[in-house]
């Protein structure tokens, strides 16, 4: 009987973590760079590739990083909110087009309209793996500092745009 209390208990505990497992949403993976300095890159911009984009040049800004690609479903998704948000002029976009091939990446942002202040191109995904992109789309906050605020996981909607992410833009450029 005693030999048969041990798998029991290990069964039990394992039972245990796969239901607690199971009701966490993926999309709130914390990051570890919130509240971390946000990892510098010079890259050339999307639309004119012999000039470069870091974000060097937005200190003393408020600002998001949208991770995007014209091959990514989910960004389709999420571009009207962008677009949206952009018209509203309340906080700069700059995109980082995401492991894409750049004419493609123009092309889709000809046909459904162009939200980003600048695109930058991260055709090999260096860049991608230094802000931990899980996959695309993710958006980041970024204060005037060049501190990391905020990782959106997956597409921005309006209901997360108006309880987290606005929220927090008008927190910092308060400031």
């Amino acid at each position: 009987m005693m030999r048969f209390i041990l798998p029991f208990v290990v069964f039990v505990v394992l039972a245990v973590f796969l239901f607690k497992g199971l009701n966490l949403n993926p999309r709130e993976v914390p990051s570890p760079l919130i509240g971390k300095p946000a990892p510098g890159f010079v890259l050339p911009q999307l639309h004119e590739p012999q000039q470069n984009f870091s974000p060097a040049d937005m200190k003393g800004k408020v600002w998001l990083l949208n991770v995007w690609a014209s091959w990514c479903v989910s960004c389709r998704e999420e571009h009207p909110v962008l677009m949206d948000l952009a018209q509203q002029n309340i906080v700069p976009i700059y995109g980082l087009d995401y492991k894409d091939n750049p004419v493609e990446a123009q092309r889709w942002l000809q046909r459904g309209g162009d939200p980003y202040v600048l695109s930058v191109t991260d055709t090999e995904g260096r860049i991608g793996i230094d802000y931990g992109v899980y996959g695309v789309p993710e958006t980041y906050v970024i204060d005037e500092q060049g501190v990391i605020r905020y990782k959106q996981i997956g597409p921005v909607t309006p209901d997360n745009l108006r309880e987290k992410i606005l929220p927090m833009v008008a927190e910092l450029q308060a400031k």
